[in-house]
């Protein structure tokens, strides 16, 4: 062995990755969902209770990208149509966009949101003491990372369909 840690050099580069996809929210949000999951059991995995990182990333992104759709409406309004998305206002990107992704998922077969993997209102704010330490994620967010805009993304992820 040589020594030198291949992974290195790519970690500065994923939080660049993170803030120019605008999945930092996504992330820094997905923690807590996987942490304090008490009952969702993924079908591809043998463990009794497991809620996996790309489920707990991609089901809040709707809610995300349409929160952080006013900090570049031009971008939301150009990623929603490389997705698919009819060309719309710029006024309307987040919600387009969040319209797109909430069809993907569906697609996909995701779950409904965070109802389906067990959560409830009353969750809400034990979701964001879970986020709010992820600081390195959250810290290149376009818009605040309080607690109150977290809470209201996590509240917009209760059902996507």
């Amino acid at each position: 062995s040589s020594g030198i840690n291949a992974e290195w050099p790519l970690r500065p580069g994923a939080g660049v990755g993170f803030g120019n996809a605008g999945v930092h929210l996504c992330h820094g949000l997905s923690y807590s969902i996987s942490g304090l999951n008490r009952s969702y059991k993924s079908t591809d995995y043998p463990e009794d209770k497991l809620i996996p990182h790309g489920l707990s990333v991609c089901i809040t992104a709707p809610s995300v990208f349409a929160a952080t759709a006013d900090s570049d409406l031009d971008r939301h309004a150009e990623i929603a149509e490389i997705l698919g998305g009819k060309p719309c206002r710029k006024e309307d990107a987040g919600a387009v966009l969040a319209d797109v992704l909430r069809d993907y998922l569906h697609d996909l077969g995701v779950p409904d949101g965070l109802n389906a993997l067990g959560y409830t209102d009353e969750d809400i704010p034990a979701l964001v003491q879970g986020a709010l330490p992820q600081k390195r994620v959250l810290a290149i967010s376009p818009i605040s990372t309080e607690a109150e805009p977290l809470a209201e993304i996590y509240a917009n992820s209760m059902k996507n369909y």
